[in-house]
């Protein structure tokens, strides 16, 4: 199968490394050193189910892959359109496009572009970063991949991916309820990410400490509860499953919001709080600590995007 990984960070990295191993024709487009290292070094992979070194093809330009099979779409979500229009030359007429992101409403920005029979929701588990200019790290997680159609059927192209993904080792399964799997994954990140980027403390703090855990709790609630008054079927002990997951991470395990906070990076923010509370205001739940979150957050992110206005000091300020 020809598969392009559309984002070869730590999701599409990690995914497609394993799909090239198994002899997959498989292209990454990248961008900046994670490219060129890639280019000059190969694709390692540091995991904790071993280590291992691959050559691949990498590219920041879609036409030199040409139409693919499967293109596992993994860009950070504030990425997704203009990533959506990058890769047309890799989406033909039977181009299946499987979408990995965070978020809920990135699948619908890209059935706008390529029609909804084309896209797959996808939800990863999986915690996986780029750690240097060409290394994949994986550090902990299920490693896994579910995935289906929207409607619920289970179609040929989606037999075809399952095989494909068996012989690659890869864990992964096929659900005929892939919204429902999309919010209750929304609910864990939400409070997740927000938390551990709020508090700049690991989970294990964060569990530690009654406020910050009954907030964390809390978080979920409202994600929940807006999934319900969207008419998502999310399961009624959808929280305490997602608290128990929770409450049995590392000690130290940080979501990717906190880590792009930490370098400096734009952050996912309307993807996940901010959507939170603009679904919310649509439905008429209440989103107060998902609002606080996405307010405290989002001078970070128009830093990072190079958007607020040179500071001028006032009088007395000096």
């Amino acid at each position: 199968m020809k598969i392009a990984i559309m984002g070869s960070g730590g999701v599409g990295g990690y995914f497609g490394a394993l799909l090239h191993r198994a002899g997959q024709q498989v292209w990454f487009i990248a961008r900046g050193e994670h490219l060129r290292a890639m280019q000059a070094a190969g694709l390692r992979v540091t995991s904790v189910l071993g280590d291992f070194t691959i050559r691949v093809n990498a590219t920041d330009n879609p036409i030199e892959v040409g139409a693919a099979d499967l293109v596992i779409f993994g860009v950070k979500s504030y990425d997704t359109e203009a990533a959506a229009t990058l890769m047309k030359p890799m989406v033909g007429p039977t181009t299946a496009i499987l979408c990995v992101q965070n978020g809920v409403d990135n699948e619908e920005k890209l059935a706008a572009v390529y029609g909804e029979r084309a896209v797959l929701p996808g939800v990863v588990h999986i915690f996986s970063v780029v750690s240097t200019p060409g290394v994949i790290t994986q550090t902990g997680g299920p490693r896994k991949i579910t995935f289906g159609e929207s409607d619920g059927s289970i179609t040929p192209r989606v037999e075809r991916i399952f095989e494909v993904f068996g012989k690659a080792d890869i864990n992964y399964r096929v659900s005929t309820r892939i919204l429902a799997d999309l919010w209750e994954k929304f609910l864990l990140i939400c409070a997740l990410g927000g938390m551990t980027a709020l508090t700049r403390a690991p989970i294990g703090e964060i569990r530690s400490c009654p406020e910050s855990w009954a907030m964390l709790r809390v978080v979920m609630e409202e994600v929940a509860a807006v999934a319900r008054a969207k008419g998502i079927a999310i399961p009624a002990d959808a929280v305490e499953q997602a608290m128990r997951f929770t409450a049995g991470m590392s000690p130290d395990a940080r979501a990717s919001l906190y880590h792009d906070l930490a370098a400096g990076k734009r952050l996912e923010l309307d993807a996940l709080s901010g959507a939170v509370v603009r679904f919310g205001k649509a439905v008429g739940v209440a989103t107060p600590m998902n609002r606080a979150i996405y307010a405290a957050l989002k001078p970070h992110d128009l830093r990072a995007r190079g958007e607020l206005p040179v500071q001028q000091c006032l009088a007395g300020d000096q």
